[in-house]
C-alpha cells in the first residue's frame, strides 16, 4: 500500500491583487491538496520599510486592497508577518517554523536577500510583468506596469523567474500567455486584470515541480 507524498511547504511574500490571487490558488485551488501554506509575509503600507513611493501603493487604492492578503491569511488560520524580512527575528521564524520547500513573491515591497532565497529546496521565485523581450527583461524594476504603459505596449506577459542578488534578473522559468492592455488602462487596472491569470500560471508551473 503506497503512502501519499508529504505536502510541499510553500510560503508567499505578497500583497495587493496579485498576492491575493496567488494565495487563493494555494489555499483553495486544485493545489490545496498537494501543498501547505506555512507562512505569509505581506506589506505593511504604513511602515518605512515598504518602498511605497515607487510601487503600486503610490497609486489610488482602498484600505481593503491594502489588507486583502492579510485578511485572507487570517481567515485560514495563518498569522501574516508584516515586519522587515531582513532581520534576525524573521530569519528565526523562516528557518525554525516556516521551513519552506518553495517560496513565491507576488507584489512585495521588500528585497529578498540570499539568506532567504537560498533556503527553499525547490527554489524562491517571483512573478514579474514584462513582455517577451529577452531575459532579463528591459522592464526589470519596481514598477514594470508603468514602464510598459509609458512605452505603449499593447500587451504584457508574466515571467516566473528565480530570485537572485539582482533586481528581476534570476533565471527564467516560464512566461505566461499574452494579456492585452485595454485603451486607457492604469497601473492599478493592470494589476487587477493580470492577477487572476498570473495566479493560474503560477499554479500550473508549481504543479510541474510537485512530487
Amino acid at each position: 500500500m503506497s503512502s501519499l507524498p508529504p505536502l510541499v511547504r510553500v510560503a508567499l511574500f505578497g500583497s495587493f491583487h496579485r498576492g491575493f490571487h496567488v494565495l487563493s490558488e494555494l489555499l483553495k485551488g486544485p493545489l490545496a491538496q498537494r501543498v501547505r501554506v506555512v507562512g505569509v509575509a505581506t506589506d505593511d503600507v504604513d511602515s518605512d520599510h515598504v518602498s511605497r513611493g515607487r510601487r503600486v501603493w503610490a497609486y489610488p487604492h482602498s484600505l481593503a486592497e491594502e489588507t486583502m492578503v492579510e485578511q485572507l491569511a487570517l481567515s485560514h488560520g495563518i498569522v501574516p508577518y508584516k515586519g522587515r524580512v531582513k532581520t534576525d527575528e524573521f530569519y528565526h521564524l523562516y528557518d525554525r517554523q516556516w521551513k519552506p520547500d518553495l517560496c513565491i513573491t507576488a507584489t512585495f515591497g521588500q528585497r529578498i536577500d540570499a539568506r532567504l532565497f537560498n533556503w527553499p529546496r525547490l527554489g524562491f521565485y517571483n512573478l514579474h510583468p514584462c513582455i517577451d523581450d529577452g531575459w532579463p527583461s528591459h522592464y526589470a524594476g519596481p514598477n514594470p506596469f508603468q514602464a510598459l504603459l509609458d512605452n505603449g505596449s499593447d500587451h504584457v506577459v508574466i515571467a516566473m523567474h528565480q530570485i537572485d542578488e539582482g533586481f528581476d534578473t534570476g533565471p527564467l522559468l516560464a512566461l505566461s500567455e499574452k494579456i492585452y492592455v485595454p485603451y486607457g488602462a492604469t497601473v492599478v487596472d493592470l494589476h487587477k486584470l493580470t492577477s487572476p491569470l498570473a495566479a493560474k500560471f503560477f499554479a500550473r508551473e508549481l504543479a510541474k515541480m510537485l512530487p
